[in-house]
């Protein structure tokens, strides 16, 4: 009787689950539809630039400028963190002394629990004057990709550490018996051993980056135009919603539920290219 009370109860939390995503995604839709309407779909990717207005016809409303600042530095931040997560996590396990290990896997929790404005303080106050020094005006591209690398490295490292733990120990004491030496063992036996957990971990972190606001918003100077370089500021669809969403009326903030609809479709297609990517993997 407990293993059905059990199963039962997995069912409902994952239709309560499952009902919560549809419901926020029939707000974004109600909310955005009367800018939708009124604009078409064509004008967030074909307007001069960002100046919105509450009504339609006096104001410009493209979003190409933040969708492609948001791409940036999601894709960097990934770039930087998915490395040096799997490097920690390696190094916990194959090659640190057990007490330093647990010392490192501490630093790397009390890293996680560090709270996403904190990290853009740090930003906002070492970080920018550093870059500024370097090539003005410090906050930048280059600014949100390694503040946002540190924040999401944790959760790469941490899901990274737990796929390793996870690897077979008949895995590595078959390796052991060939002769491999504890490179070969980590590269061609607990890596690709590891390789979904390794993957669930570098696609959560990627899922933060796209969605984080506070950080990005302190860092990366909220200048609405396409980078040219790594120094140049930029603004986020997270940002953009977050300076503008307390004082726009009409048309300017069914706009913006048009951004948080543009964000829920990057994260879709994230999930939907995991999850092919997934079954090549296993049919491979």
């Amino acid at each position: 009787m407990s293993d059905k009370v059990l199963a039962w109860a997995l069912r409902a939390c994952g239709i309560v689950s499952g009902a919560v995503v549809l419901l926020i995604m029939f707000f974004l839709m109600q909310e955005s539809l009367p800018a939708l309407q009124r604009l078409g779909l064509a004008r967030f990717f074909t307007d001069a630039s960002w100046h919105p207005a509450a009504d339609a016809s006096q104001g410009r409303f493209n979003i190409t400028a933040m969708v492609s600042g948001t791409l940036l530095t999601t894709a960097g931040a990934v770039l930087l963190a998915a490395p040096l997560g799997v490097v920690s996590a390696v190094f916990s396990h194959y090659y640190a002394p057990p007490r330093v290990a647990r010392v490192h896997r501490r630093l790397i929790e009390l890293l996680a629990g560090i709270p996403s404005v904190v990290y853009g303080f740090w930003g906002l106050v070492s970080l920018v004057p550093l870059l500024n020094a370097l090539h003005p005006p410090g906050q930048s591209l280059l600014a949100g990709i390694v503040v946002l690398a540190i924040m999401i490295l944790p959760t790469v490292a941490l899901l990274s550490d737990a796929a390793l733990a996870n690897v077979p120990r008949s895995y590595l004491d078959g390796a052991a018996a060939l002769g491999l030496t504890r490179w070969r063992t980590v590269w061609g036996v607990a890596l690709p051993a590891a390789r979904s957990g390794l993957f669930t971990g570098v696609l959560l972190a990627t899922a933060r980056a796209v969605g984080e606001t506070m950080a990005v918003l302190m860092v990366c100077g909220n200048v609405v135009r396409l980078p040219g370089s790594v120094f140049d500021p930029v603004r986020t669809l997270t940002a953009n919603i977050a300076l503008e969403m307390a004082y726009a009326m009409g048309d300017h903030r069914s706009a913006l539920f048009v951004s948080g609809l543009t964000l829920m479709g990057l994260v879709v297609l994230l999930v939907a290219a995991a999850g092919v990517f997934s079954r090549e993997r296993v049919y491979a």
